[in-house]
């Protein structure tokens, strides 16, 4: 029998802080997570890196994403943006997107809902803090709910 979790979980971050991606790889260390992960600095290369163009043309660097982590506040194309677009493609609409931003602002709350966004979560300023929304996030994604990626690896996977 396979378990719905055999394969190694693809988490794509999209943050223009690059210092807060070294705390979200140690926040997955510390709780033990065997995911990949990928940064993309802003709505721009994240967009790039999901439709495989420019420097993420080649499809084994840039794996499709299980999870897609958004900033909103982002330069060149901000979250909201790219999460419109990418809730509008049939391709990308199923890859769950959770909003982890700094913002705590009503309307971007609603409108990113609107839009699709599962979750929304305001940024953690602590480590620790950050160490317990990864391992939520985590358990959540992928021990509790089925992910649209997760059902098609099984079944390719299926003797």
């Amino acid at each position: 029998m396979i378990s719905k979790h055999s394969n190694s979980i693809i988490i794509l971050v999209a943050d223009d802080v690059e210092d807060r991606w070294l705390i979200m790889e140690e926040a997955l260390e510390e709780n033990r997570l065997a995911n990949e992960i990928y940064f993309v600095v802003d709505g721009e290369d994240l967009m790039d890196y999901l439709y495989h163009r420019n420097e993420y043309e080649n499809l084994k660097p840039s794996p499709r994403p299980s999870l897609i982590l958004l900033d909103l506040n982002m330069p060149r194309k901000d979250g909201r943006e790219a999460l419109k677009e990418i809730k509008a493609d049939p391709q990308l609409r199923q890859i769950p997107i959770v909003v982890l931003t700094t913002s705590q602002a009503e309307e971007d709350i609603f409108r990113t809902y609107d839009l699709g966004v599962s979750s929304f979560i305001t940024k953690p300023v602590t480590f620790d803090s950050m160490v317990n929304i990864l391992k939520t996030i985590s358990k959540y994604g992928f021990e509790i709910v089925e992910l649209p990626d997760q059902i098609g690896k099984t079944i390719e996977n299926a003797p």
